[in-house]
């Protein structure tokens, strides 16, 4: 009987590595330069992200809309159709006017960020062993640090903090990257 490979060993993690290395790389240069832009321009990436956020919602709250009213006879229907009028306005609210909304985006992007940064520290952990790691737990250790300054800064980092540290952790992200395929290049 042959056993499969953990696909959570270091070993493996490197193999998969090697084997997309040219994916890994192009993901890595764009977030570098999205990264960069966002640095460059935070206020303009700040509005960018809560719009997206904003059509997100629209798109969520046309669907779920359109599902209540093919659902008619379906029981919770009315309660599926007010959420989506919840949803829609909040995709209005977001998406069409440009500065409002900003320091709920900020806040719920800091605890984005402390999440995203545990579980990237965790993930270098477990690739501790080998080469490349200690990018992986920077990045992680970063992200997280960059989380609390979001929210410990508000109100007054609604206006920038998003798009900056957005670009910053962009930018560390795209190094990490770059990091893991020039270990998986060295080792393979």
């Amino acid at each position: 009987m042959t056993q499969t490979p953990d696909p959570t060993s270091p070993e493996t993690l490197l193999s998969i590595v090697r084997r997309n290395r040219s994916r890994f790389r192009w993901i890595g240069i764009a977030l570098i330069v999205l990264g960069a832009l966002a640095i460059l321009f935070p206020l303009v990436f700040s509005i960018a992200a809560k719009i997206a956020l904003g059509w997100f919602f629209l798109i969520t709250g046309g669907l779920m809309l359109w599902h209540a009213f093919q659902a008619k006879e379906w029981g919770p229907a009315l309660w599926s159709g007010l959420t989506a009028v919840l949803h829609l306005a909040l995709g209005v609210y977001l998406a069409f006017f440009a500065l409002t909304g900003l320091v709920g985006l900020t806040l719920l992007l800091g605890f984005a960020f402390i999440l995203q940064g545990g579980l990237e520290g965790m993930m270098a952990l477990r690739h501790r062993p080998e080469t490349g790691w200690g990018w992986l737990m920077v990045n992680g250790v970063v992200t997280v640090i960059l989380g609390v300054l979001l929210i410990i800064g508000l109100p007054g980092t609604a206006l920038w903090g998003i798009g900056l540290l957005m670009g910053i952790n962009f930018l560390m992200s795209g190094v990490a990257f770059l990091s893991l395929t020039a270990a998986a290049d060295r080792q393979g």
